[in-house]
């Protein structure tokens, strides 16, 4: 494929195409008259030997290949505005930007808020979005992060990126405040017999790993996609959850539940800011990296348990 004899224009026009499914809103959404998106889309149907948009009835549906562009395109159009969106300097208190960072609940409430706070207090212009950390982040990492500013997760689970690190953190038990069987420790025969509240994404859960090669297999009997309802649904029951120390202490005033250390040397956790090597010597990527940096330091400072200097 050369690239030089494409007109790039043209993705932005698929990706209206795609996604309207209707030439003359697409065409609105892009500032263009229907009879020139009309012309791109019969461009785009010449470069792809397919319809991309095929007439069933009253409405346009997709194409098979148009299905499977629908994705593409817009991933292709975040990386083409992140590229000509980079900057040789940047200076925080004058410049207007956003940036998205991937992140699960647990990495927004322990460190996202803290970063929100202080950009806030340093870069006013500067807007800050978080996405939850999709299920194929592990299959697809380069595609992932080269649509993003940076991905939030620990050591462990991708490599090969450059990343920062930004703080530790330690796994600890949740149970109820009233549980009928536990009383100030836990033992690996209640990790055995206890029903679980899991966090369902498996590559965020070394731990769980970890708890295989103990020869304890978690019997789960509530999964979900959100760190911070792990001690709602364990109060009031006989469940256990592993959770992270530094969202225990955030959450479990809102629930009664106890915190307990595991019956066994927990793997460390280490936070870490990921970002695609196309971003290394931007000027605002540079500040966002540093800025990350110094509020993970901080953040350090202060021990997983809240009791002191780390």
């Amino acid at each position: 494929m050369n690239l030089a004899r494409l007109d790039l224009n043209l993705v932005v026009a698929l990706r209206a195409l795609l996604e309207e499914r209707n030439v003359t809103r697409a065409g609105q959404r892009v500032g263009l008259s229907q009879p020139a998106m009309s012309a791109a889309l019969a461009r785009l149907r010449r470069h792809f030997d397919d319809d991309l948009l095929a007439r069933v009835g009253g409405h346009y549906e997709l194409t098979a290949l148009g299905q499977v562009l629908l994705d593409r395109t817009s991933t292709a159009y975040d990386v083409l505005e992140r590229l000509f969106a980079s900057q040789a300097d940047f200076d925080p208190a004058r410049e207007s930007r956003e940036f998205k960072l991937v992140a699960s609940d647990y990495a927004v409430s322990v460190f996202g808020t803290e970063l929100a706070r202080v950009v806030h207090e340093e870069a006013p212009g500067i807007r800050l979005r978080f996405a939850q950390t999709p299920p194929t982040v592990v299959d697809d990492t380069a595609t992932l992060l080269s649509a993003v500013d940076g991905l939030l997760m620990p050591h462990g689970v991708i490599s090969d990126f450059p990343a920062t690190d930004l703080y530790d953190d330690r796994w600890v038990f949740l149970v109820a405040d009233d549980h009928p069987s536990v009383e100030d420790r836990l033992t690996r025969q209640d990790l055995a017999r206890l029903p679980w509240v899991t966090y369902q994404r498996t590559y965020d859960a070394p731990a769980v790993r970890q708890l295989g090669m103990l020869g304890v297999e978690p019997r789960v009997e509530v999964s979900v996609d959100s760190f911070q309802l792990l001690p709602l649904l364990v109060a009031g029951t006989r469940r256990i959850a592993l959770i992270q120390a530094r969202l225990a202490r955030l959450m479990a005033p809102l629930a009664a539940v106890r915190v307990l250390d595991p019956p066994y040397e927990a793997v460390p956790l280490q936070e870490a800011m990921w970002w695609h090597p196309v971003h290394t010597h931007d000027a605002a990527h540079i500040w966002l990296r540093e800025t990350a940096a110094r509020v993970g330091r901080r953040l350090a400072e202060t021990r997983a348990d809240g009791e002191g200097p780390s």
